[in-house]
């Protein structure tokens, strides 16, 4: 690939490194973009997914609960003595227990 490279005349090396530096810009994206919201998502699908009775959550609506029953893809939250809500599983955020400054550590 390096003879082909040397041999090719001085005009098309401008287009070697037009195409290196979209490489490198398509890189970067990835690093610092698409691979840090990927880890993201997987980490937020597994948290839903080992949601279990008795954790304190909260919903992406604000409303903090404690769940009280899992089934399938519901969640029933007590919200309060007596009062439970059915949500989707997808709708819950995170822990009501992290405190959102150290969850974005």
């Amino acid at each position: 690939m390096y003879s082909i490279l040397l041999q090719a005349p001085a005009g098309n090396t401008s287009m070697i490194y037009n195409v290196l530096l979209w490489v490198g810009i398509i890189g970067i994206f990835y690093f610092f973009m698409i691979r840090p919201q990927q880890k993201k998502q997987k980490d937020q699908k597994s948290f839903v997914d080992n949601l279990k009775k008795g954790d304190n959550v909260v919903t992406i609506g604000g409303l903090h609960g404690k769940i009280a029953s899992v089934e399938g893809t519901t969640v029933t939250l007590e919200v309060d003595r007596g009062v439970k809500m059915v949500f989707e599983k997808s709708s819950i955020s995170r822990e009501a227990s992290v405190k959102p400054t150290e969850e974005a550590k």
